[in-house]
C-alpha cells in the first residue's frame, strides 16, 4: 500500500507477485557467494585492500572472507590456476555480487576509500539503494551498496519505483561524517545477487515457479528481479548478454550463491517444488543444491 504521495509504506509488497505455488519465506537472507578466481594472492590482496574484507579461513587453493570482526562468511575465493577473466563482451553467470552496507555514512567512508586508493567506481542512485561498482582481477562484478529506509521506496503505479540516475557524490561523502574508512564494518552482508541468463522465460520457471521467489514488479527492459519478504531484489536477472557463451571449468566464475532459510522445514518445501517442477536437487550435508539453466548453483541452507 502507499500513502497519497505515492511512499511505500513499511513492510509493504505491493509491487511483487507470489508465485504460484511454494513462496519463500520474508525471513530469507543471502549467504556467501562461491567464486573462482585464477590467483588466490592476487584476489586476496584485492578483496582486503579495496573491499576492507578479512581472511577468516585461508589455505593455498581457498580463502573464506568476512567483514571486520565479524564471522559470517560473505565471499570464499577458489583458485583455479590459469582461469580465463571474464572477457568484455561478459558471459552467461554473474553480472554481479553485492555487499550491502548497514548505514549509508559506512558507503560515504567506502566511497572516501576508493577515491584515496585511486580506484574509480561506478555509481548509481537507484531511488531505493545508491550503489557503487567494481570489478575485481578477473572480471567478475561487485557492488557495494546501502539502502534508502524503506519508507522512503516509491511507486510507480503498481510498479516499484527504481532508476539508475547519476549518484550524488558530495552529499554521500559527507554523510559520513569526516570519519575514516576502517574496512567492511560488522553487519555486511551479502545483499543481492544479479545474473546474466539466456531467457528471462526460463529464468521464472526456475527462479519464480521452482524456487519460489517472488516477482518484483519493474519497468526494467530485459530484466527480471525477484525477492522475498517485499524486499526490492534479492536476485536479477538479465538477457543483456544473452549471446555470451555460459561459463566453464577453465573460467573465473560464480560458482555458487546461497539461501538462508529461517526453518528446516522450508528449505525441505522449496527443494520439493524443484523437484516437482523438473529441475534436479541434490542434497550435501543438511543443504539443498541445484543448478539454473546456465549453470550456476543455488545452495539452499535451513537456519539462519
Amino acid at each position: 500500500m502507499t500513502d497519497s504521495k505515492g511512499t511505500l509504506e513499511a513492510g509493504s509488497a505491493s509491487f511483487t507477485e507470489a508465485p504460484p505455488g511454494f513462496r519463500l519465506p520474508p525471513g530469507l537472507t543471502l549467504g556467501p557467494v562461491r567464486l573462482e578466481v585464477a590467483d588466490l594472492g592476487r584476489s586476496l590482496e584485492y578483496y582486503q585492500r579495496v573491499l576492507g574484507l578479512r581472511a577468516l579461513e585461508r589455505n593455498d587453493r581457498r580463502a573464506v572472507l568476512t567483514a571486520q570482526q565479524d564471522p559470517v562468511p560473505l565471499v570464499e575465493l577458489n583458485e583455479r590456476p590459469g582461469a580465463a577473466p571474464v572477457p568484455r563482451r561478459g558471459r552467461l553467470g554473474l553480472y554481479h555480487f553485492a555487499l550491502l552496507l548497514p548505514h549509508r555514512a559506512d558507503l560515504g567512508r567506502f566511497l572516501s576509500h576508493l577515491a584515496a586508493i585511486g580506484v574509480y567506481p561506478g555509481m548509481s542512485d537507484h531511488l531505493v539503494s545508491e550503489a557503487l561498482y567494481l570489478t575485481d582481477p578477473d572480471g567478475l562484478g561487485i557492488e557495494v551498496y546501502a539502502d534508502r529506509p524503506r519508507s522512503s521506496w516509491r511507486m510507480n503505479g503498481s510498479a516499484l519505483a527504481m532508476a539508475t540516475d547519476p549518484l550524488d557524490v558530495e552529499d554521500l561523502l559527507t554523510a559520513a561524517g569526516g570519519l575514516p574508512w576502517t574496512g567492511a564494518p560488522a553487519g555486511t552482508r551479502v545483499g543481492h545477487v544479479h545474473l546474466h541468463v539466456g531467457d528471462l522465460t526460463q529464468a521464472a520457471a526456475f527462479f519464480h515457479t521452482g524456487l519460489g521467489l517472488d516477482r518484483v514488479i519493474l519497468a526494467f527492459p530485459g530484466a527480471l528481479f525477484l525477492s522475498a519478504g517485499g524486499y526490492h531484489h534479492h536476485l536479477g536477472t538479465n538477457t543483456w548478454a544473452a549471446d555470451a557463451p555460459r561459463p566453464t571449468e577453465g573460467d573465473a566464475r560464480l560458482l555458487e550463491w546461497t539461501l538462508r532459510l529461517p526453518q528446516a522445514a522450508e528449505l525441505q518445501a522449496a527443494a520439493r517444488s524443484l523437484v516437482e517442477r523438473g529441475y534436479e536437487v541434490t542434497r550435501e550435508g543438511n543443504d539443498a543444491v541445484s543448478t539454473d539453466p546456465w549453470g550456476t548453483r543455488v545452495r539452499l541452507t535451513g537456519g539462519i
